[in-house]
């Protein structure tokens, strides 16, 4: 019978490339203390300090998906717009 494979939460796996960056514990100790392969360790280890500069970009998504555009809001402003005045003149009638 085989094993399941165990999924890691992002979060989790940013904790222990974390850990294994700053060198409070070696490797061998984050995969002894976690239950993890001291190769996946390394894995995440090395996304993290590829990925990191990503981080600090203009194009970051996290920075983007907060931010609209102008013809969004101003689509949004019409649209208020015209169900405001929709309605003052229901209330009027």
């Amino acid at each position: 019978m085989s094993k399941k494979r165990t999924q890691y939460s992002k979060e989790f796996k940013a904790k222990i490339a974390l850990a294994a960056i700053r060198g409070e514990e070696t490797v061998p100790q984050l995969a002894a203390r976690y239950n993890i392969h001291p190769t996946q360790i390394n894995s995440w280890k090395r996304q993290l300090i590829e990925k990191a500069s990503d981080l600090f970009g203009k194009n970051n998504d996290i920075n983007n998906k907060n931010e609209h555009s102008a013809d969004d809001l101003h689509r949004v402003i019409g649209q208020l717009t015209v169900e405001h005045d929709f309605l003052v003149r229901k209330l009027n009638h």
